[in-house]
């Protein structure tokens, strides 16, 4: 096997993060410079839901899976990127429009969700996202797919300005199978190759509920 090439599907961790209403930007300071300290050194304050980043079950259930105790096999595989470009805002995906990539959801497989909304990316837009309907996700579960990766802030309807969300049917859904879904992904328009196989393997946080990732999408040979 050869790597042929690899597409960088993460966000930059920043104080211009986009972050989900409520939640506060990342911060990082300055701690140490080669001129005070010898070296140099940042400190990072952020939310473990910041960027590019993991849900774990503990995130919604009460006693569902922490991050660190759900399997590695989770965060990686052959993903099947589902096209669904050119929605109006805040427009579900329904099961009919995951039909004709519904031969290859199956266990094992990452089902990323490409909207086309990261090209909104800070700006108030972002938050009017399409997003994933309680019975496509259950498809999805019945299928046997436990990753699910999206481009927008959530699966599910972001809660923003007049529109109060509709009790997260996704991530319950998801979670409650013992999967995990990766949120605020980018780039996923530059996976125009066969056979793409996904990795975002979460940082090791001493976190219960989900973690950034660094996602990528890589494409072998041979």
């Amino acid at each position: 096997m050869r790597l042929q090439r690899i597409v960088d599907l993460s966000r930059p961790i920043g104080p211009d993060t986009q972050v989900f209403p409520g939640d506060s930007p990342p911060r990082i300071t300055r701690a140490s410079t080669v001129a005070t300290g010898g070296f140099n050194s940042v400190e990072v304050h952020m939310s473990s839901h910041a960027g590019t980043h993991a849900d774990a079950p503990f995130h919604f259930l009460e006693h569902g899976a922490r991050l660190d105790e759900l399997p590695l096999e989770l965060f990686t595989g052959p993903a099947v990127v589902v096209d669904a470009t050119g929605r109006d805002d805040r427009s579900p995906i329904s099961s009919a429009d995951l039909a004709p990539w519904a031969d290859e959801f199956a266990p094992g497989a990452v089902v990323l969700l490409r909207t086309g909304w990261s090209a909104y990316y800070r700006t108030e837009r972002y938050f009017e996202h399409p997003y994933l309907d309680g019975d496509a996700a259950r498809l999805l579960v019945d299928r046997g797919v436990r990753t699910i990766g999206i481009d927008t802030l959530s699966p599910d309807e972001t809660p923003y300005g007049e529109h109060p969300g509709d009790d997260w049917p996704v991530h319950r859904t998801v979670l409650g199978a013992g999967g995990t879904i990766i949120e605020n992904l980018c780039h996923l328009e530059q996976i125009d190759f066969p056979h793409p196989w996904f990795s975002a393997f979460p940082l090791r946080l001493a976190s219960d509920d989900g973690a950034p990732v660094r996602a990528v999408a890589l494409s072998w040979a041979g």
